[in-house]
């Protein structure tokens, strides 16, 4: 039976790059494989894009309102496994939908995707994987310092903040982010709240 899989890491971490690593092994051995992820996420616009410069292009982007089970309909024959990047931003619902279509079609469903924001607050399609996904997997990085990452930091022209709304996309408008360990994120919290 497929199963549908989260595979969450903080910022850095890989997870495009294992991606798009697993999706051409599936292709190697003459796969057929989909590759979707939310429109929301605007780095790279059509294509995944990889911290360490691997690049494709996505099968299919989705949209906040979209049922993507009705949207995939019919062009499922033959496909081996589906790919979904920037996870976290989908809706529960859209989760749903997608354990459905492991269900009902058989087909394995790998997403990655971050596990809380920059202000250690769920996202909401991660939090329903969370909740259903047949097996979840830490995807692991390190802090500055040496320890296992656990938490994402926000920064604005080059200072960290854990101010504004929970999507801000990575590069766009002066936004950048970087993991840590919990010990490094709350010395950025004091440092934050004393400035």
């Amino acid at each position: 039976m497929a199963k549908l899989y989260f595979k969450y890491g903080t910022m850095n971490s890989g997870k495009t790059a294992l991606l798009l690593q697993a999706a051409f092994n599936y292709e190697q051995n003459n796969k057929k494989v989909l590759i979707l992820k939310p429109i929301i996420d605007t780095k790279g616009g059509e294509f995944l894009v990889s911290r360490i410069g691997l690049k494709r292009k996505v099968d299919y982007m989705i949209k906040k309102g979209d049922h993507i089970d009705q949207k995939l309909s019919g062009k499922l024959d033959d496909i081996d496994c589906i790919f979904v990047d920037e996870v976290q931003f989908l809706m529960p619902s859209q989760i749903d939908e997608l354990m459905k279509i492991v269900v009902e079609e058989d087909i394995p469903i790998i997403c990655y995707g971050l596990r809380t924001d920059f202000q250690t607050k769920g996202f909401p399609g991660a939090t329903r994987l969370l909740e259903i996904a047949h097996k979840i997997e830490e995807l692991k990085s390190i802090c500055t310092c040496g320890e296992k990452t656990v938490f994402n930091i926000r920064k604005v022209d080059g200072k960290v903040s854990f101010e504004g709304d929970q999507v801000a996309i990575d590069l766009e408008n002066q936004v950048e982010y970087d993991s840590c360990c919990a010990k490094c994120y709350n010395k950025y919290v004091k440092d934050y709240k004393e400035s």
